[in-house]
């Protein structure tokens, strides 16, 4: 008598449990666009925190592969690059403002991230995947630029060809283009003010092409690299590209800045004056270290380059003594906030390539699932009819525990702050089925003994205590592969062997325990 009061307050207590974790879910997703907007912002957030999350396959978002190249590396940079690249990423996403994102390790150099309910994908693909490698190089002279192209245009120069024999050849009409022969690379430039040098866009791939031809490498010093702007100016009616000859050793790296907030420009100059700019400051080392540089180098230009991208060359007029700065050439206000969270950030420690990416619609979602629970609730009535017709009174009273048996899942699914996805909704399906094969063992046992001419109590005790061995075996073997599934796989394999191992755990429960407590309350009340 004693246990059965234990195995009654148990149940009762789970249940109470249950609905205590339930109820945020029902209310958050049942709550009417009217109730959601005379609701502060607080209160909704938190009762969205203790509500069941909806995957990105339910939800809509976007689902991203992201490999780290770790090639370029020393041996001792390995061993944490992934980690710290994740770390990053997980940064840049939180202070881009999605609700409940996940950003997780696959196996040695991927990361997948996951965003939910996600609207702008392309923005959010430049976030996450720009490596934010900002640094500070000085330009190098203009008559050391100018001795470079001279010797690249002598590597690349056609050489003229000896004059030919017969005299109607030798007054054939010259080639009209002999400039671009005898000056093929500096051929293709245009000078843009003083000292920069543009390239038409047209002209940008045949310029790209020469530079990394190995005998114009050669001629580079190699404390010198050419490295273009971040964007085309329109000068004239062309558009060009400024090619920009700097010291290959930066001044002054990205790890120095401490701050970073985009911001409008002010003053004179029409390119900053009500442009989009990022304003910046550096750490007590970073602001020494910039008032040494700018200082020792007034007059020179110091380009602030990121991901090899020149964005602008100001000149250094003065000595700058509190490490601040700006960052000019951005086209929009939100490319200026995009790139002041990557700088606040921090750089990634090595380039990410994204390897593959899905995105799914709200539209997609919601059909989903509609479909998923359709797909439960025809499941379940099929399952209820069947052990009714077949069980009658034991049918119903597994029917009931059923029906506990997900409540208590997505109760748990609530207190854990899971998330439900697709194939979560597949292994909830999945669990509807198996939640009652226990019973039907229990039962048949029942009958055996019931056969044999024992008591009903008798009847009861004997069919769950030796239907218990075969329950254990069965639901544990299925657990161990759940637990498996949830170790090795990722995103929706992982959301389906979560529900899959708490279907496991609360069909055992409410199969061994609470249809126990109903039947001995039914049996005891009769004797």
């Amino acid at each position: 008598m004693r246990l059965k009061k234990v195995r009654g307050a148990i149940v009762a207590l789970a249940v109470a449990l249950a609905l205590w974790y339930l109820y945020p879910t029902l209310k958050f997703y049942t709550l009417s666009e009217e109730a959601r907007s005379r609701m502060s912002p607080e209160e909704l957030a938190r009762l969205s925190e203790r509500a069941v999350k909806l995957g990105l396959d339910l939800k809509g978002g976007m689902y991203l592969v992201l490999e780290v190249d770790l090639s370029k590396l020393r041996p001792e940079e390995r061993k944490d690059a992934v980690d710290r690249a994740m770390q990053i990423i997980t940064n840049r996403v939180d202070q881009f403002g999605v609700a409940e994102p996940v950003v997780q390790r696959q196996g040695k150099d991927r990361i997948i991230v996951e965003l939910p309910g996600l609207k702008d994908i392309d923005r959010a693909m430049k976030l996450i995947g720009q490596t934010a490698q900002l640094e500070f190089k000085l330009l190098k002279p203009k008559d050391e630029r100018d001795l470079v192209l001279k010797k690249m245009d002598e590597v690349l120069a056609v050489k003229k060809p000896k004059p030919k024999g017969k005299a109607e050849e030798l007054f054939q009409e010259a080639p009209e283009d002999t400039f671009l022969l005898s000056h093929p690379f500096t051929g293709l430039m245009y000078r843009l003010g003083e000292e920069d040098l543009g390239v038409r866009v047209e002209d940008v791939p045949k310029v790209k092409e020469l530079l990394s031809k190995p005998e114009v490498q050669k001629v580079i010093p190699p404390d010198g690299e050419f490295l273009w702007a971040a964007k085309p100016e329109v000068i004239g009616g062309e558009k060009y590209y400024r090619l920009y000859y700097l010291k290959k050793r930066p001044e002054m790296t990205g790890a120095m800045i401490k701050d970073a907030r985009p911001d409008v420009g002010s003053g004179y100059d029409p390119s900053v004056a009500g442009r989009p700019i990022v304003r910046f400051s550096t750490t007590k080392d970073g602001v020494r270290l910039f008032a040494r540089i700018t200082g020792a180098n007034i007059g020179r230009r110091l380009a602030i380059v990121l991901d090899r991208k020149v964005f602008s060359a100001p000149v250094i007029r003065t000595r700058i003594p509190r490490g601040n700065g700006q960052i000019t050439g951005l086209e929009s206000m939100q490319e200026a906030k995009d790139l002041a969270i990557v700088l606040r950030t921090g750089a990634l420690p090595a380039p990410v390539k994204i390897i593959n990416k899905q995105v799914v619609g709200p539209s997609l979602g919601a059909d989903s699932i509609r479909k998923g629970v359709k797909a439960a609730l025809i499941g379940l009535v099929l399952v209820v009819v069947f052990m009714v017709a077949y069980y009658r009174l034991c049918g119903l009273i597994a029917d009931l525990a059923l029906i506990l048996n997900l409540v208590f899942l997505v109760a748990a699914l609530a207190g854990l702050r899971g998330t439900l996805t697709l194939p979560g909704i597949a292994g909830i399906i999945l669990t509807i089925g198996m939640s009652v094969d226990a019973n039907v063992l229990i039962f048949e046992r029942i009958r055996e003994e019931l056969r044999q001419g024992r008591t009903a109590l008798r009847a009861i005790s004997n069919g769950y205590s030796q239907a218990f061995r075969t329950i254990l075996d069965a639901n544990l073997t299925t657990l161990i592969t759940a637990v498996v599934l949830y170790q090795f796989g990722t995103g929706p394999i992982r959301g389906f062997a979560t529900t899959l191992s708490l279907g496991i755990i609360f069909s055992m429960f409410t199969a061994v325990v609470v249809t126990r407590v109903i039947l001995d309350a039914l049996v005891g009340g009769e004797v």
